[in-house]
């Protein structure tokens, strides 16, 4: 399977975890706002301090984004580009957000496509019992979100949960089907699917090689194949360090993390 080194070691716990509990809803994100104040009022009227974001038409303006690229320095394996400002309007297809928090305050990792040139309803999944929280991580030299527990309260979230953070080298669907497998898991729908991947293989024989990409995750879930055994489903949106987007199911098997995937597992 394709690796990529990392500037520091590998922590032996290859999936960051914990178990909480969740609820799926939706909301609008209010006009006139910055993108995180919108998302968090979104989440915090319907009782969560965090969780994961599926976006799905709307409009920003002024908007700023990167892309990934390779690393300048040598500090990390790959990086990130320069900021990009385009001008006017720009028309939300797809996104996916990770909402949690960064040196105590509300901050957001999320990984999309537009185009350049309305309230929409967004699908959400709070998390009660545990938060994505931005932390140092040695293994890559980046200040990554991963989850940790916090203490629950009486907000309505009925459906048992697992915030997850895949560690790099390690292929996306294997992870999720052997961590379902240990935990007794027999169905589960991802929410959320923020992170990249070192190039990528699809179902259909299309390969996407440069290493360094970009990823959501449009739709996914783990259940049972034909034969028996647990099957992660992974329908995708990516962009390369080269700028090529590419969107399909991801093949099982040979589409190993690259920095980072974070995401929410429902149990159903």
């Amino acid at each position: 399977m394709r690796s990529v080194d990392q500037p520091g070691p590998p922590v032996a716990e290859r999936i960051q975890w914990v178990e909480a509990r969740g609820r799926a809803f939706s909301f609008t994100l209010a006009a006139g706002l910055p993108l995180l104040e919108a998302a968090r009022r979104g989440f915090a009227e319907a009782g969560f301090s965090g969780g994961v974001l599926g976006m799905r038409g709307g409009a920003l303006g002024p908007f700023a984004y990167v892309m990934p690229a390779l690393s300048k320095t040598g500090d990390n394996a790959a990086f990130y580009s320069d900021t990009f400002r385009p001008p006017g309007t720009t028309r939300l297809m797809l996104g996916a957000m990770t909402l949690g928090e960064r040196d105590g305050a509300p901050f957001f990792h999320c990984h999309g496509l537009w185009t350049e040139t309305d309230g929409s309803l967004h699908e959400a999944f709070g998390i009660d019992g545990a938060m994505f929280k931005a932390e140092p991580d040695p293994e890559t030299n980046f200040k990554l979100f991963g989850p940790v527990a916090r203490a629950g309260t009486d907000v309505k979230a009925e459906r048992r949960a697992f915030v997850l953070r895949l560690r790099p080298n390690q292929d996306f669907a294997a992870a999720l089907e052997t961590f379902c497998r240990q935990h007794g898991i027999l169905r589960a729908r991802i929410h959320g699917g923020v992170g990249s991947t070192i190039g990528a293989h699809f179902t259909d024989g299309r390969t996407v090689v440069p290493f360094a990409t970009e990823l959501a995750i449009k739709a996914g879930s783990i259940a049972p194949g034909a034969d028996g055994t647990l099957q992660a489903e992974l329908d995708v949106a990516l962009v390369d360090y080269l700028g090529g987007i590419a969107e399909g199911q991801l093949m099982r098997g040979d589409n190993p993390v690259l920095m980072t995937m974070e995401l929410e597992l429902e149990v159903v």
